[in-house]
This record gives structure tokens, C-alpha cells and sequence, in this order.
């Protein structure tokens, strides 16, 4: 592995640290497409913004990881960090809330493991 954490040519990557990249680049999807809708819906400027952003921060964790990058671990674990972060104040107010909160913390505990590999 190189200093950028991608895997080199012919090289495997190693199976602490590599997860799949699919529940990142769904949560990705699901964001942008939550985000929107919650403008389209409401006006929420702040829902386009915050659903963009958490999105694209899956998608880009997910492709990193599709491609062998491991820095795909780090951006899937801090967009969990900051979905749950900023969905557990509001967790009781529908069902929306409530199901990022729970997506964002499965997200966290799938990803956390391949987290603590890349850190020791």
C-alpha cells in the first residue's frame, strides 16, 4: 500500500481493512435524494445543504473504496459521524429522523472495525 492508501497493482488489499463500499454509496444515494426531496417539499434550504453534503461524502468514501483506496473507511466514518451527530436531536419528531439516526449508527458499526485496523 502506498503512502496514499491506495493499493498498489497486483497487490491485495488487507481484509481487516477493506469493506464493502456499497452501504456507503446507498447511503450516499439515499442523502442526495432525502435532501432534495426535503427542498422540493419544503423549501429546506438546509436539508438540500446538509443532505448534499453528508451524500457526496458517502458517494466519494464508497468509490474510494470500490477503487481500493482506503481513505473510503475514513470519509464512510465521518459521514456516519456527522449524519448521526446531526439526526439524534431530532430523532423523535417522525420517522425520517429516526431512520437516518439508525442507518447512520449501523453505517458507523459496520465501517468502525476496518476504522480501528487503519489506526493502529
Amino acid at each position: 500500500m502506498d503512502v496514499c492508501g491506495e493499493i498498489k497493482l497486483g497487490e491485495k488489499p488487507h481484509s481487516s481493512t477493506m469493506s464493502s463500499p456499497w452501504p456507503a454509496l446507498l447511503l450516499g444515494v439515499a442523502c442526495v435524494a432525502g435532501g432534495t426531496a426535503g427542498y422540493v417539499r419544503t423549501n429546506s434550504k438546509p436539508s438540500l445543504i446538509a443532505g448534499l453534503s453528508v451524500g457526496i461524502l458517502y458517494l466519494w468514501a464508497g468509490a474510494a473504496l470500490r477503487n481500493g483506496n482506503t481513505k473510503g473507511i475514513t470519509g464512510a466514518m465521518g459521514a456516519s459521524a456527522i449524519l448521526f451527530l446531526s439526526s439524534i436531536p431530532r430523532v423523535a419528531k417522525g420517522p425520517v429522523p429516526a431512520m437516518l439516526t439508525i442507518l447512520s449508527a449501523a453505517s458507523g458499526y459496520y465501517y468502525y472495525p476496518a476504522f480501528k485496523a487503519l489506526q493502529s
